[in-house]
């Protein structure tokens, strides 16, 4: 992977109209990672946006009315949307704006699409119903659906090389991006619980439901009777805490603004399983999320560079 991203030929009409599109839709549907986009110069910005638009796409499919034989119908097209993509067929006056700026994007950064083709097998485990009886088994899962965004996203950030950080360091970005998606997934899954369950979705390992009583399903504003729900709660922040801790070992090794746009995306959500670590029933109450002062707060670190410098001021852990 190229460490250096080079400035790209003034983008046409066309083009330009597309990453607004792309922009307009990942500030109405997801406004924490909206939140740390703008902290990215023009150029990575449009890139991020057009990458979670076609995530974006992708999960709708998995997440909407259509009956399961039409999702994997639709998922397949998505999939074939990428393989033109990857052969150079889009042009820029094609009708569908998501695919004229991925591809231009593409074109841009060494973005790795195929990390698309995971995110689409990670759908369709959902349309597929499928649980996971092991932390193992939902690894592969989330590595499909969030791993492979944080790999993306790395193809559009790059990596700076900085005093101190070895070639082998170096090679190690993707892996830490792909565990820092692994701490964000876990993250979602908790604060989802009761919405997935009410769906008929159940995330979390099977072992460790019932190494806590808690098989039943999370339907009310209440943990079944007799489950310490508190309890599974606290070992699942646990170990989503180490894994933010390998994650963001991949901050000292990006550009400033590139990794103040991390640390700001990564830092919501650490700091929301604080809060869900200090009241774990709040996820069967309600959707936990922070107000926005503190993500203003999350945000300036960031740019301030302070949880990088924290991270090498730690230096090397062992790998989660």
């Amino acid at each position: 992977m190229s460490r250096t991203v080079k400035g790209s030929p003034h983008a046409s009409a066309p083009v330009l109209a597309a990453y607004r599109y792309c922009e307009a839709v990942t500030g109405h549907q997801a406004r924490n990672f909206a939140y740390g986009i703008r902290l990215l110069p023009t150029e990575k910005r449009h890139a991020m946006s057009a990458l979670y638009a076609f995530s974006r796409r992708v999960d709708d499919i998995g997440d909407g009315p259509l009956d399961p034989e039409a999702k994997r119908t639709r998922l397949a097209e998505t999939r074939a949307l990428l393989d033109r993509m990857r052969g150079g067929g889009i042009e820029e006056d094609d009708t569908d704006p998501v695919a004229v700026a991925l591809a231009h994007a593409a074109h841009r950064f060494p973005i790795p699409l195929d990390a698309l083709d995971e995110l689409i097998d990670g759908v369709l485990m959902d349309v597929a119903g499928q649980t996971y009886e092991t932390w193992d088994d939902l690894k592969v899962y989330c590595r499909c659906v969030a791993g492979a965004i944080g790999r993306l996203s790395l193809g559009v950030f790059g990596t700076a090389p900085g005093a101190g950080h070895s070639e082998d360091e170096l090679e190690r970005a993707p892996t830490y991006a792909d565990t820092l998606g692994l701490a964000l997934q876990l993250t979602n899954i908790l604060r989802d619980v009761r919405e997935d369950a009410a769906t008929g979705r159940t995330y979390l390992p099977a072992d460790d439901l019932a190494k806590f009583g808690c098989a039943a399903a999370f339907r009310g504003s209440t943990a079944p009777p007799d489950a310490d729900f508190t309890g599974l709660v606290h070992f699942e922040v646990r170990r989503a805490r180490a894994l933010f801790a390998e994650g963001f070992r991949l901050l000292p090794l990006l550009d400033r603004r590139s990794g103040a746009c991390v640390s700001a995306m990564a830092g919501i959500y650490r700091r929301l399983l604080d809060r869900i670590a200090r009241d774990p029933g709040a996820v069967l109450r309600g959707r936990v999320s922070l107000p926005g002062h503190e993500k203003a707060y999350v945000a300036v670190r960031g740019l301030a560079g302070l949880d990088a410098r924290a991270v090498e001021r730690r230096g090397a852990g062992r790998p989660v």
